[in-house]
């Protein structure tokens, strides 16, 4: 339904006698997908400076910027539950792929965050090429929102990030002494407007922190209403095993938990998908608060380390290439990389027929390699796919980035349907031009929440485009505690998308990944138009986005 409001009226009678616009902005004749999941209705959107200020009939006001909408849909700005685009905003603020698909607001925090580091964490391999200037995850937020960016920003403090502080990368729980700073740090952050506590319990070191230890961390956070954010511990043969540890830890924590990009990798855990749904469910049925976010793509993206087993990785990077490269070490690793095992996540086992494919890689001189498979490199090269992974890890000194096939198209759309799944790109938000042109990132990049949109809502009908852009903004804003965001709704912060629902399109594939999204017309963020037409405007007016904003 329109809705029309007597301030309208009011203000009407009060500026007809006056030249100047009565909006900063005006969007008319659109369809208006407010974000609460209810029937979309035809309308109008005022906004003045960073907020929307009217929502009804706007025939009678003028706009210093006036917008025609007709045909298209206007909906609150898109949540990215977890983008990896901390380094890719440090370079370039626009968050081009991102924001031609309409996403406003970036949250980090997979168990690794940008604070708090120690001197020697800003040295290291942590800090990449970067030697970071700031200390704490919100001195780096205010970093971002003071260089320019065009979305805004929020993150969760990693679980991993704080065990690196105080006990580094070693295997062994936490003196009661680090665990008491650990909790500090947590409080910290928490104080400082993080969105809760995120683990990335696949991989070393997260892997060798224990439950108890994430509970203790989890109810620090749970003081102050944060979230518990977890990519599990297995997401194949421990699946239904792992889902239960996030479970104890949501319910001995007092924390509300949500499930990173929750996915059944590898055919033969196909099935377990629905017992994982049964589970959850049961679990809110109880009173506990367990959501999920997913991207849209059969296919994830990480490194070799996950085809690896963790006690190699033991002590960070370093550690781990110079024990590969004893054969000793070696062999029993390529023994380990081939057995089936429940004591760690391989992934490497649970890839489907086309295997894993490598995308990125340090040394120019492998770079010709991306785009082939394990499988393909090895037959080139006469030996086997798991040596192929130790050698290139050596040889380029990172973990080598890849793209792992292991989801299913069904247990997809059984996804995307359930009322409690968010969405997220699990990728980095990079312009399709320079330096980034030297590797492959996942396609989910560039066309993660486009590919929604287009193949799962227009084309397939899987949900409808209410229920789509609610999971994309009201419901993740509500999940990470945002009072303003999320809604078009008078008084709340204007960030907004204009796209056609006919032809919103993604592009991006696995072989060639570097194609921006299309279809998406118009985009605020904070007031500020930085799509126009469906080009960046270069405007920067991002913020850092704190809990209870």
């Amino acid at each position: 339904m329109r809705t029309y409001s007597p301030y309208l009226l009011l203000l009407a009678l009060l500026t007809s006698a006056c030249s100047s616009p009565d909006f900063d902005v005006v969007i008319s004749n659109g369809l208006i997908v407010d974000g609460s999941g209810s029937e979309p209705y035809s309308g109008d959107i005022g906004i003045n400076a960073d907020t929307i200020a009217a929502i009804g009939d706007l025939t009678a006001f003028s706009g210093s910027i006036e917008l025609d909408a007709e045909g298209k849909a206007i909906t609150p700005g898109f949540i990215n539950m977890l983008s990896w685009a901390p380094g890719d905003l440090m370079k370039d603020g626009r968050s081009m792929g991102d924001i031609v698909q309409g996403v406003t607001l970036e949250v980090f925090g997979e168990g690794w965050s940008e604070g708090p580091l120690t001197e020697e964490m800003k040295s290291s391999e942590y800090a990449a090429n970067n030697r970071p200037e700031w200390t704490t995850l919100r001195e780096f937020l205010d970093v971002l929102e003071t260089q320019g960016i065009s979305t805004n920003v929020a993150s969760f403090i990693g679980a991993t990030t704080v065990r690196v502080h105080e006990v580094g990368y070693e295997d062994r729980a936490p003196t009661n002494d680090e665990l008491q700073r650990m909790k500090a740090l947590v409080r910290q952050a928490m104080e400082e407007g993080a969105m809760g506590i995120g683990t990335s319990l696949i991989y070393a070191p997260a892997f060798y922190a224990s439950t108890q230890e994430l509970i203790e961390l989890s109810r620090v956070a749970a003081e102050y209403d944060g979230m518990y954010i977890s990519h599990m511990r297995s997401e194949g043969n421990q699946l239904l095993e792992a889902l239960e540890e996030l479970i104890t830890i949501s319910r001995e924590a007092g924390i509300r938990a949500e499930v990173y990009h929750l996915k059944a990798g590898g055919e033969s855990n196909w099935h377990k998908m629905d017992l994982a749904i049964a589970r959850i469910e049961k679990a809110r049925a109880s009173g506990l608060h367990i959501t999920a976010d997913m991207y849209t793509y059969v296919a994830g993206a990480t490194g070799l380390d996950a085809h690896m087993p963790p006690w190699v990785q033991e002590g960070g990077f370093g550690a781990w290439r110079e024990r590969l490269m004893d054969p000793d070490i070696r062999a029993n690793v390529l023994q380990e990389m081939r057995t089936p095992t429940n004591e760690w996540e391989n992934l490497g086992l649970g890839a489907g027929p086309e295997g894993i494919m490598v995308v990125s890689f340090k040394q120019d001189s492998l770079r010709y390699l991306i785009g082939k498979t394990l499988a393909e490199i090895a037959a080139e090269r006469d030996t086997t796919p798991e040596d192929v992974a130790i050698d290139l890890v050596i040889s380029d000194s990172t973990r080598v980035g890849t793209v792992y096939f292991l989801m299913s198209e069904e247990n997809l759309r059984k996804q995307i349907a359930l009322p409690w799944m968010a969405f997220d790109s699990d990728a980095g938000s990079m312009a399709p031009e320079g330096e980034n042109l030297n590797n492959n990132p996942h396609p989910r990049a560039y066309g993660n929440f486009a590919r929604l949109l287009a193949k799962y809502v227009r084309d397939e009908g899987v949900i409808s485009l209410q229920e789509a852009v609610r999971k994309l903004t009201s419901f993740p804003a509500e999940n990470l505690r945002l009072s303003k965001r999320g809604r078009l709704k008078v008084g709340h912060f204007a960030d907004i998308t204009v796209f056609d629902p006919a032809q919103i399109q993604d592009h991006a594939t696995f072989q060639e990944p570097h194609q921006l999204s299309t279809g998406m017309s118009h985009v605020f963020v904070n007031g500020v138009q930085v799509l126009n037409d469906g080009q960046h405007t270069g405007a920067l007016p991002g913020r850092a986005v704190l809990r209870g904003e």
